[in-house]
């Protein structure tokens, strides 16, 4: 049973109206709040085929101000000086071959986002069941395969977001928070749609994004004209 909260802002709502990005910002942050700060997220419907592999989409974007969420961040590294440098740049877990069998014994995730340097893939085979569903597994496309673990490590702190389509041919991705200034999450918005945009897989034909959904966490979506 919906919440009397949820029904007095979905009368915000006019479900036969595409908005701007500004009116929708605006109806977000008009609405009653839950008793967190509630993320902004996007919902993309794309024109892809997501059972042709090369149509899947997937890339990554800096926000320029950052999701407000405190991103957890695997390291998968054996080399001394890339663990120190994982650590010092706030991976909360590093680890090598006795990280890839404690997740393949155990089964759990307690992470956001996996990093990995190109010589840890072949060995983390052994979990790619268990990260791949779940969009987890590190990927050149994302730069989450490097052996810069420095910059990937401090990117993905600051806010960069990884995104990937899923068996719907969705985008699901949060781009900041409702206690974000107008102007903030709208610049968010614009620079994750220009990254959306340029991922667009080549064997696509005619407009990419079929439609964009904006919402809070605990409300309903808003059509945004793209």
């Amino acid at each position: 049973m919906r919440s009397k909260r949820y029904k007095t802002n979905k009368q915000l709502i006019d479900k036969t109206k595409v908005y701007s990005i500004d009116e929708a910002i605006e109806i977000l942050q008009k609405a009653q709040k839950a008793k967190f700060d509630e993320s902004v997220e996007l919902h993309c419907k794309l024109n892809i085929d997501p059972e042709k592999s090369e149509q899947q989409t997937r890339a990554g974007v800096e926000l320029p101000h950052g999701t407000g969420k405190n991103v957890k961040v695997v390291v998968f590294a054996e080399d001394p000086a890339l663990v120190q440098s994982a650590k010092d740049n706030g991976a909360e877990i590093v680890g090598g071959e006795q990280l890839i069998e404690k997740i393949r014994t155990k089964g759990k995730i307690d992470f956001d986002v996996a990093v990995a340097t190109p010589d840890m893939m072949p060995k983390m085979a052994k979990i790619a069941k268990i990260l791949g569903p779940r969009g987890l597994m590190p990927n050149p496309k994302n730069e989450t395969i490097t052996k810069n673990i420095a910059q990937a490590v401090a990117a993905l702190k600051k806010g960069k977001v990884n995104f990937k389509s899923d068996k719907s041919g969705n985008i699901h991705a949060v781009i900041g928070k409702i206690s974000f200034t107008p102007e903030t999450l709208k610049e968010n918005y614009e620079v994750f749609k220009k990254a959306l945009e340029k991922a667009k897989p080549g064997t696509v034909k005619g407009k990419f994004i079929r439609s964009i959904t904006l919402s809070s966490t605990m409300g309903g979506g808003i059509k945004i004209a793209n």
